[in-house]
């Protein structure tokens, strides 16, 4: 969706400026309205894009220690220019240190830092840019700075548990296909070459039978076996980056027992967490919902985002198209709601998040308990199974000869 820059005054006479995401100029100039703002320009902010070297994009932990220093030295008094002339000399980051200088160039030419900082997408998303625009409106840099150090540390905190929920049954599960495949190559045949030694004219058991078949198979045709494996995960990766594929796969994951939970968990603390951030540095909360949707990681949690921002500009409160979309569980809704009437729905918002936090921990714990034994004992069975089969004729032999 495209950014416009607007410009007008509010019911005060004094100037007010920002930018928002929208269709085209007309829907801007109609929420601006409801917004009791009087446009005197609304134009279609240019942007290009911008990546380092190798593409890469500006680490997490590099972009806060730069915000947090930004607000202190904002907070202290001094010029844009001179705050971003001292974090550019410092930023070990060479990336981030010539858009550092970027910026300061484009300030010291009459650029805004949100315009300036619009330009280079790969360091400052639009959440980022939003909110920076927001803080200079409002005269409050120094404030939204320090928010936006804090939303990207929990943001950055909240995906590591995601991500460490999934990378251990991940792990196992490739390490249990290679020592399968590894004993299907390697070892399967050893034995079957011992019994074809052995001779005797006995029929080998059922489940030795089967492993040798097996193996036989994956020798005669690894190359097949190991091309299917690539096919498969580009075809997995190509489909999740699908849109129409990616709906459906977001929608049916919500609905796995355990996994669904926590991804809905995860999903309503980066939710509350982004849109609290976002309402109590002043983002109108029409604009607060475009941006957060796009940071919904869930193409389901986005499309009932979307809708409730579609009812909130239509005049609608906040919570009954939240309750509409059957997504968000009950108790938040709620809550939402009372923030909402008290005029503390920023609080609001920020105590779910810091609940919900704590319930990702929980259930991360709980299915990491629920996964560890359920792989280990896969994984052990397969194996055993697999060396049993191998050993049996051994134990049949041994029992013919002690009768």
């Amino acid at each position: 969706m495209p950014v416009f820059v607007w410009e007008g005054t509010n019911r005060s006479g004094e100037a007010r400026k920002g930018q928002m995401n929208a269709s085209n100029a007309e829907e801007v100039e109609q929420r601006l309205r409801q917004q009791e703002i009087n446009v005197s320009r609304v134009k279609k902010k240019a942007t290009k894009s911008f990546s380092f070297k190798g593409g890469s994009r500006v680490p997490n932990d590099n972009l806060v220690i730069f915000t947090r220093q930004f607000a202190t030295m904002i907070d202290a008094g001094l010029p844009l220019v001179q705050c971003l002339e001292l974090l550019g000399s410092n930023e070990p980051h060479k990336g981030f240190q010539r858009i550092i200088g970027d910026i300061r160039k484009d300030i010291e030419s009459g650029s805004t830092l949100s315009d300036a900082m619009a330009k280079h997408p790969g360091a400052f998303d639009n959440l980022y840019v939003s909110l920076v625009a927001a803080g200079e409106v409002a005269g409050i840099l120094d404030a939204v700075m320090n928010r936006l150090a804090m939303q990207i540390e929990k943001s950055q905190k909240l995906r590591r548990r995601i991500k460490g929920a999934f990378t251990y049954p991940t792990i196992v599960i490739v390490i249990a296909i290679v020592i399968v495949i590894g004993m299907l190559y390697k070892i399967i045949p050893t034995f079957a070459a011992m019994f074809a030694d052995m001779g005797g004219g006995a029929q080998l058991p059922a489940p030795t039978r089967f492993v040798m078949a097996l193996s036989e198979f994956v020798q005669g045709n690894f190359l097949y076996i190991a091309g299917g494996m690539v096919a498969i995960g580009f075809t997995v990766s190509t489909l999740m980056n699908y849109k129409p594929t990616r709906a459906i796969i977001d929608d049916v994951a919500l609905k796995v027992p355990v996994i669904g939970d926590l991804l809905q968990k995860s999903a309503v603390a980066r939710f509350t967490r982004t849109l609290g951030t976002m309402v109590s540095s002043g983002v109108p909360i029409v604009d607060s919902l475009d941006i957060v949707a796009k940071t919904a990681g869930n193409m389901t949690i986005q499309k009932a985002i979307y809708y409730v921002r579609e009812r909130i500009s239509e005049g609608q409160n906040m919570v009954d198209p939240l309750m509409e979309t059957g997504i968000f569980p009950k108790m938040v809704v709620q809550m939402i709601g009372v923030g909402e009437a008290t005029g503390a729905l920023d609080t609001m918002l920020n105590k779910i998040a810091d609940f919900y936090e704590d319930e990702v921990d929980v259930a991360v714990e709980s299915m990491t308990a629920l996964i560890e034994p359920i792989m280990m004992v896969g994984l052990g069975g397969i194996v055993g199974g697999m060396l049993i089969s191998m050993y049996l004729p051994i134990f049949e032999m041994a029992g013919n000869i002690s009768a």
